[in-house]
């Protein structure tokens, strides 16, 4: 069995057609066909039903291109890790996060990259489900996230709890009740607010305090971006409620407690579970930390 023969498999397996896939091989049809024949000869099962031109994946088909696309990521994931012996600071360093991570990411970027220029950073910013997806794929070197612990039982990944952030109420210095002590929940309930949208971890939390409080809040803007939801609190009359740490970069923010319980979010580093972990991604985890204590 050759790494050849299993990445031809894939990819007929993905395209269900031996001739567009020999041609995103840059092979021939008859050397794809040949070289899959010979791994069913060896496999001792047909991986494919061949009707004509048309080809559709048999039962054992199905079951072997999980196996081999997994052997296709952990060659991958080796060549990685002997790049990574022979050049320590150089390369991609691909990271995910969290819009709500983004004021917590910022700071560590620059000093990071003067230290470091031989890496280049790729920051690429989704939810949490869509990111754990592409950081089990390897398409991720880490994942920086506000979440609960209990969000992922995912055994595929693992997560390294990196601090707590208390949710408050956020608004701009100039705001009418930017000088109040706390709010409480019911006080929050009659303020029009503009809130991260829904799917937001900070958000499915809110929503499940108003709602165990009977209350009905005032949200009149919903926005999936962070920094653009803190930008229009930052500019106007709005107030929003999000976790404390969501301000580091907000100098005209003020943040104010909600009395009663103390509610907070929880932040995560993840990675893949056993994966090989790139130089690159435990430098900068370690700046990220730097800059949190600083």
């Amino acid at each position: 069995m050759e790494i050849r023969q299993i990445n031809y498999f894939i990819k007929a397996a993905e395209m269900l057609h031996f001739t567009e896939a020999a041609a995103a091989c840059f092979v021939t049809q008859s050397t794809l066909s040949q070289q899959i024949k010979q791994l069913e000869e060896e496999l001792g099962m047909l991986l494919f039903d061949r009707i004509g031109k048309h080809v559709h994946l048999t039962e054992a088909g199905g079951v072997f291109l999980n196996h081999a696309r997994q052997i296709m990521l952990d060659v991958k994931k080796s060549k990685q890790a002997i790049f990574e012996l022979n050049n320590l600071v150089i390369g991609d360093l691909k990271i995910g996060v969290t819009s709500a991570f983004s004021s917590v990411l910022l700071p560590a970027l620059a000093p990071f990259s003067a230290k470091y220029p031989g890496i280049k950073i790729v920051v690429e910013y989704g939810t949490a489900a869509e990111l754990e997806h592409k950081l089990k794929q390897s398409e991720l070197d880490v994942l920086l996230a506000f979440h609960e612990q209990s969000d992922s039982d995912d055994t595929s990944l693992e997560m390294e709890h990196l601090f707590s952030s208390r949710i408050m109420m956020v608004v701009s210095k100039h705001h009418p009740l930017a000088g109040l002590k706390k709010i409480s929940l019911a006080n929050l309930a009659r303020i029009e607010l503009c809130l991260p949208s829904k799917g937001f971890s900070s958000r499915d939390l809110l929503d499940e305090l108003f709602r165990k409080a009977n209350l009905s809040p005032l949200i009149k803007i919903e926005l999936n971006n962070i920094h653009s939801l803190l930008s229009l609190v930052d500019n106007g009359s709005w107030a929003t409620i999000l976790n404390e740490k969501a301000l580091i970069t907000w100098d005209n923010l003020v943040a104010i407690p909600i009395s009663g319980k103390e509610y907070y979010k929880q932040a995560f580093i993840l990675w893949q579970k056993g994966g090989y972990r790139k130089k690159s991604a435990t430098l900068f985890v370690d700046e990220l930390i730097k800059t949190l204590l600083i």
